[in-house]
């Protein structure tokens, strides 16, 4: 009887102060989760670093928001089967059988390379601001006319195999700041460029939603660490020696851009 005195008096005190009491019940269910991550190279980790080696061409790095999230958050169990290259049908082939009835969290980044986005930067770098700004173009009729089914394709196997999981869909940084002195790409491709990846992440985001799935934006925290700004950048430049890492995060951008997002939303 004492106990629930002290609560009711507690609880009592806080209403008349105005203060909300929440319990920990994010903390506590992610201690319990079994979490798996899918998607392509953005959340495999390309360009991050530090690959494992049982992930082979994939290139699944420990620096990854995915592998961030296991090690401080540590659920039940991880397993991350993200993938370079990945597109939604490579994700429904060869990934959603990582997922069971058991799965309580699900994190995936896909839709990039459906789009095109290697060939697409590799236009705009090799033949010039005409060439580029049609590339784009084409690739943002495509997405118009197709992303949204692909995706819906995805979220609805992703609801199949996990029933019981919260699904967050994470989206992509937009590449360049604008308004700075820049060398390399003209002015007008870096502002198609950062147009197309806005509209893949919208046109994500309103999947996302319509699947009653959580979107974690990530553009407003690449703010200010983009190509062309002048803060600490948080994305690789085109590098001819390593080309498979250009366009994508650094490990600060995986930990400073990234990770944080994914954490506020899945909790």
């Amino acid at each position: 009887m004492r106990r629930t005195r002290l609560v009711s008096l507690a609880l009592s005190l806080a209403t008349a102060l105005g203060v909300s009491l929440t319990m920990a019940a994010p903390a506590q269910a992610a201690a319990t989760d079994r979490y798996v991550a899918l998607g392509d190279s953005y959340a495999s980790g390309v360009g991050a670093g530090s690959y494992t080696s049982e992930s082979g061409s994939c290139q699944r790095s420990t620096n990854a928001y995915p592998a961030l999230y296991a090690a401080n958050i540590k659920p039940a169990s991880y397993r991350s089967v993200a993938c370079s290259g990945a597109t939604t049908t490579s994700v429904i082939n060869t990934q959603l059988s990582a997922l069971s009835s058991t799965t309580t969290l699900v994190s995936v980044t896909v839709g990039g390379n459906d789009v095109g986005f290697a060939s697409i930067m590799s236009t705009c770098v090799l033949q010039g601001t005409t060439q580029c700004v049609a590339a784009v173009q084409a690739a943002e009729d495509k997405a118009r006319a197709q992303l949204p089914g692909l995706l819906r394709n995805v979220y609805n196997g992703i609801k199949t195999r996990a029933p019981n999981a919260r699904v967050v869909v994470v989206g992509y940084p937009v590449f360049y700041q604008l308004g700075t002195v820049c060398v390399g790409l003209s002015a007008t491709s870096r502002a198609k460029i950062n147009e197309g990846i806005n509209l893949v992440d919208d046109i994500t985001r309103s999947a996302a939603v319509a699947a009653g799935f959580k979107f974690a934006d990530v553009r407003a925290q690449f703010v200010g660490h983009q190509l062309c700004s002048y803060g600490d950048k948080w994305l690789h430049a085109l590098n001819f020696a390593t080309l498979g890492v250009s366009y994508h995060p650094t490990a600060a951008g995986q930990s400073g851009g990234y990770y944080p997002v994914f954490r506020s939303v899945a909790g």
